[in-house]
């Protein structure tokens, strides 16, 4: 017997328009890549989203076809999300860090046939568009006023390509399992990898990151993704926030800590999110000024592990809650936030951090797992390591091209992270595969010796690599870079170090140099680091 309930697709187009109808009012605030503030709101966002819609049919593209973004987030790349979704093409987001040889592979894997780009991103693309035979034509995100003199090809200024539509203009119609956008792995190794992220599954991990205990958006919320749309879905706020209600809050090219801080509290911002760089900067500018956040409430941090002293700083300095959270492109991208269970809220001190220095607990429809090697399931004790494995209607089943196997037997894709996982759920990140230090037949935990290391006072940032060891094969080398006027010293720091974590833990040498790589998304480059330091020597070796 079959239920008698309406079919309703789950298309993208649907929270664009719910935005519209309940939220009409609601404020899309972006610092314009011109530099003004820009001021708007969904009710006006949808008509230019379907003039959108409409300029690109005129433009020849169809269902299916892949449309890039090489772009900041502001309202016109929101906007151009959802006309690229509602005629059943696809969004690209283009990582603009990458390296050149990384944007031609992707760009041309994807077969992208339009790009959208920031004023930002022409030299760029003037420099690579004879490498990419398929992309027709370039709109660029301004106005006729700011358009600059352009080598690429058909190139048009946003508003005035948008002019030549009107918002008559129906959606497309199609099943809820067809493509709606695209984003490629970072590609530390070999290369970038596509996801291709449904409608369906988008729709449904934005169901999942609006709920209280992951992102927990409401329509009183004002909520500014610091984390590009071109990381990992954008953590979904492009459709989470509008499927909410609430108000988005956009800070376009500028993520310098001043800057961050002032949309901060100009905008009355109570949440926002972004990978610990970004508030490391905060954090220090406004030590520098004796800077408040009153509005503030919580921040998600993701991308790489949040450190304890940012937790403790955000909580006791300012009153602000950091939401640890985990995920990957693979999976949309969210896979755990640290909120508080029942079992949980009695903590305080140093065992309420304890808990926070975890990544958190999935939401409905992310299910996880650790195994060891040959794929036995290991306990939910908190101490037996394991590899981390999840799967969900919202978690990548193979990559975009490639026929490789990428689920094991179960349906299970593998993260690359090595992980516990509590009696309660709760999930703490020990290290990637490949970076988890091997030292006399037991692991060490390069995550927790950097977040450790970055409490010390004179320490901005740290990485920890393995480096061989004729006895131990590997012993960890902790990298650090000095908070701006200071001079942290090796005794220092390991003395800082000192008593907090198992003495075959302490690393075997410090060395602080300008500047700790990183990838495209932010995250520390520890290929980079071992290149660095390939032929370094631990003392006494």
């Amino acid at each position: 017997m079959q239920g008698l309930m309406q079919d309703w697709s789950l298309l993208i187009h649907r929270v664009i328009d719910h935005a519209a109808t309940q939220h009409a009012t609601r404020p899309v605030v972006s610092r314009s890549v011109e530099g003004p503030i820009h001021r708007t709101s969904y009710g006006e966002i949808r008509p230019r989203a379907l003039k959108v819609a409409k300029r690109l049919t005129r433009d020849g593209l169809r269902f299916g076809d892949r449309v890039a973004t090489l772009a900041w987030n502001t309202w016109r790349h929101l906007e151009a999300w959802y006309g690229i979704t509602g005629i059943g093409a696809v969004y690209h987001t283009v990582n603009p860090r990458l390296f050149d040889e990384q944007i031609v592979y992707i760009v041309n894997h994807a077969e992208d046939r339009l790009l959208f780009l920031d004023l930002t991103f022409v030299p760029l693309m003037e420099r690579l568009q004879e490498r990419l035979p398929t992309v027709e034509r370039y709109i660029v995100l301004t106005d006729a006023a700011h358009m600059p003199q352009t080598s690429l090809r058909n190139a048009a200024p946003y508003e005035e390509w948008l002019a030549e539509a009107d918002e008559d203009f129906r959606w497309a119609d199609f099943d809820e399992n067809a493509a709606a956008g695209m984003c490629y792995t970072s590609g530390t190794t070999g290369n970038p990898k596509g996801v291709l992220y449904s409608h369906r599954s988008n729709v449904l991990h934005s169901l999942a990151a609006v709920s209280p205990d992951m992102l927990g958006l409401a329509s009183r919320d004002i909520a500014m993704p610091v984390v590009p749309l071109f990381h990992a879905n954008g953590w979904s706020f492009a459709f989470s926030a509008p499927m909410a209600g609430c108000s988005l809050i956009f800070p376009g090219a500028k993520l310098d800590g001043p800057s961050v801080y002032e949309l901060l509290t100009s905008e009355r911002v109570t949440i926002s999110a972004a990978v610990p760089t970004i508030w490391f900067a905060l954090l220090q500018h406004m030590e520098k000024i004796g800077g408040e956040l009153p509005d503030l409430s919580r921040v998600v941090i993701g991308g790489s592990a949040c450190p304890r002293a940012v937790t403790e700083t955000f909580r006791d300095r300012y009153g602000v809650e950091v939401m640890h959270a985990w995920g990957m492109t693979e999976m949309s991208p969210l896979g755990s936030v640290c909120s508080m269970k029942p079992e949980y809220r009695h903590l305080a001190g140093d065992a309420w951090l304890d808990v926070k220095q975890k990544v958190g607990h999935a939401p409905f429809l992310v299910e996880m797992k650790i195994a060891d090697d040959e794929g036995k399931e290991l306990p939910w004790d908190g101490m037996t390591f394991g590899r981390l494995k999840v799967r969900g209607p919202a978690v990548a089943k193979r990559y975009f091209r490639l026929d490789e196997e990428i689920l094991d037997e179960n349906g299970f894709f593998d993260t690359g992270d090595v992980a516990t996982i509590d009696p309660s759920g709760y999930v703490q990140i020990v290290d990637r595969n490949k970076d988890v230090i091997k030292s006399g037949g037991e692991w060490i935990s390069s995550i927790e010796l950097e977040n450790l290391a970055v409490g010390h006072p004179d320490v901005a940032e740290a990485a920890v690599i393995g480096i061989q060891h004729p006895k131990w094969d590997e012993r960890p080398l902790l990298v650090v870079v000095a908070k701006e006027g200071k001079q942290p010293t090796k005794d220092g720091v390991l003395g800082f170090m000192e008593g907090r974590i198992a003495k075959w833990w302490m690393p075997d040498d410090v060395v602080v140099i300008n500047e700790i790589p990183h990838t495209a998304t932010g995250k520390i480059q520890k290929t980079a680091l071992r290149d660095m330091f390939r032929d370094y020597r631990l003392p006494g070796t």
